[in-house]
């Protein structure tokens, strides 16, 4: 069954799509129709399975039935990406909802060459939108938080209440995640991943003076969107 995402929390056994976006998916992409079934899910965690009972240009009316409430999570992830070139962080946005990380940063670094200036309020809309599809598409029963492109600082202000911190880079004393992983079992996990040119020794020292540990991602040099998907893959396998 397809998902979409209501941004109030449902009460009752009714509920309506009237946002165009998702409307004209609903309608004109997925051709669903009356007597279809849909899920849907809230805010508040919770997931609703239900049938369109009533459909039309303004609106698609539900009827819902079984109630799931939302899940005990077992990690909350957060990832700060430094933004790449072209539209890579689109993709970036889209695989890590996909992976299930809860909050997703893009981030200016010394070493990005995207300027700041290049950043719109229409720019993030599209990221949080594509959040969106990506969280319907995979049947999460949340949204991630896809917060403005902002600086280190900010970004370390924000991991304050993380259990595990990381900062992957291709220089210095590290440690293998396997290694690191065995000995921990963390509630949540901050990971913050550089520009194709690695953070500056500056921004390093930063980071770990935040308590992030530097880690090793092996030997190659990867591109950001691949080592962003490659640790959030490997934390959700590892910890659920």
């Amino acid at each position: 069954m397809h998902s979409f995402y209501l941004a109030e929390q449902i009460s009752g056994d009714a509920a309506l799509i009237s946002d165009a976006g998702q409307l004209h998916h609903l309608r004109d992409v997925l051709r669903l129709r009356i007597g279809d079934e849909v899920i849907v899910f809230d805010d508040g965690g919770n997931k609703y399975s239900g049938t369109i009972e009533g459909l039309d240009n303004k609106r698609a009316v539900l009827r819902l039935r079984a109630r799931q409430p939302a899940p005990i999570r077992r990690l909350r992830l957060a990832v700060a990406c430094a933004v790449p070139k072209q539209a890579r962080m689109d993709d970036i946005i889209d695989k890590l909802t996909q992976l299930g990380a809860d909050s997703i940063f893009p981030m200016f670094t010394e070493r990005v060459i995207v300027k700041p200036e290049g950043t719109t309020d229409a720019r993030l809309e599209r990221w949080r939108k594509i959040a969106l599809s990506a969280s319907e598409q995979s049947h999460r029963n949340t949204l991630p938080f896809v917060s403005p492109v902002t600086g280190l600082k900010e970004v370390l202000a924000n991991s304050k209440d993380y259990q595990l911190k990381l900062v992957p880079t291709l220089v210095g004393q590290r440690q293998a995640l396997r290694e690191l992983f065995t000995d921990s079992s963390p509630d949540s996990v901050f990971v913050l991943i550089g520009p194709e040119g690695d953070f500056t020794p500056e921004e390093i020292q930063e980071a770990m003076d935040a308590g992030f540990i530097p880690v090793s991602l092996g030997d190659a040099v990867l591109r950001v969107e691949t080592a962003a998907i490659a640790v959030a893959s490997y934390i959700k396998l590892a910890f659920g």
